[in-house]
């Protein structure tokens, strides 16, 4: 799908975003054309010292900010596909600084769909997360009206061929500010562990994963869909037994604007939701055409809530050994 084609990835030197790199360096050798967009000068600098751009022909590091529509409008020029990735994240540091949030995930969110209608760009696959499920937090709630935005911009395409879908997912296994790395670095340091509560559940999928997804959500997305894979859960307590079980815990509490339990649909959204077996897709009710083209998969039950607690399908303890093992 990508051989002769130009690519380009928002957050392009963030955890997801390098690995996406290495993957379609590896899978396409013939893509004309792949842009790594972001602002941070020093991740560039030291991608380009693994990903040498005289090796990688096809290779561009675009320095630029989301927030920039300009900046965003001459990156896009002559882009096929658009990975967008880029947002800022740490909930507890979204509740502090509140509208920096804002002018990223929703400001920039805009500013990604109006430099595709600008453009030649045919899809565009934004990347989201379970906290824009029934938000409690700033950072769930701006991602969720990012969400909307790139769901609803298939609505003023025109006769344009450009097609805007979303792909949500949980919790990526030893990313940036995930729960492992730190269990596990205080275990090196002989330091207690803190878990904020231990009834918490999470979804987990590794990075690889994410990547496989993302991938084929952008081959088979038709405009319009939210999709939601399948995940296997967690309960934090397995995570600290896996690395340690001898080794002392101090409860801190919830973090503010925290969940207990994640959740990736919520009991209103299952009326809009179809099975397609290794994913979910939440359609919009409005776009009465999407409806139709997906009626002939089956509808989730109503009223039903795809959340981490009451998930069928959760980690065995054997399986977090060994995902510990393959990334320590």
């Amino acid at each position: 799908m990508f051989n002769h084609k130009n690519v380009l990835i928002t957050g392009g030197t963030g955890s997801f975003g390098k690995a996406l790199v290495l993957h379609l360096l590896k899978k396409y050798k013939k893509i004309s054309k792949l842009v790594i967009f972001s602002r941070d000068e020093l991740k560039q600098y030291e991608m380009k010292k693994i990903l040498d751009p005289s090796k990688f022909g096809c290779l561009r590091f675009f320095l630029g900010d989301v927030r920039d529509k300009e900046r965003l409008s001459r990156a896009f020029d002559g882009i096929d596909y658009v990975f967008h990735a880029a947002a800022l994240k740490q909930v507890d540091t979204a509740e502090y600084n509140p509208f920096e949030f804002i002018k990223t995930n929703v400001l920039g969110s805009q500013n990604i769909i109006d430099a595709s209608l600008d453009s030649s760009v045919k899809k565009v696959l934004a990347l989201s997360t379970d906290k824009a499920s029934s938000p409690i937090n700033l950072y769930g709630a701006t991602k969720l009206c990012a969400d909307k935005l790139f769901v609803s911009a298939n609505n003023i395409v025109g006769k344009k061929n450009i097609k805007f879908s979303v792909l949500r997912y949980g919790n990526v296994m030893f990313s940036r500010g995930s729960v492992l790395p730190l269990l596990i670095e205080r275990n090196k340091k002989n330091l207690n562990f803190k878990i904020t509560d231990p009834r918490m559940t999470r979804f987990n999928i590794e990075l690889y994963q994410a990547i496989n997804l993302s991938i084929s959500c952008l081959q088979k997305m038709l405009g319009g869909e939210l999709f939601v894979p399948k995940l296997k859960s967690y309960n934090v307590m397995q995570l600290a037994k896996a690395i340690n079980p001898k080794n002392k815990i101090k409860y801190i509490g919830l973090r503010p604007g925290e969940k207990l339990h994640e959740e990736m649909i919520s009991s209103i959204d299952s009326l809009n939701t179809f099975d397609l077996g290794k994913l979910f897709a939440i359609i919009d009710p409005l776009n009465l055409n999407l409806t139709k083209k997906y009626n002939k998969y089956k509808k989730l039950k109503k009223y039903f809530s795809y959340n981490s607690f009451d998930n069928e399908d959760y980690l065995s303890n054997e399986e977090i050994k060994k995902i510990i093992k393959k990334y320590c």
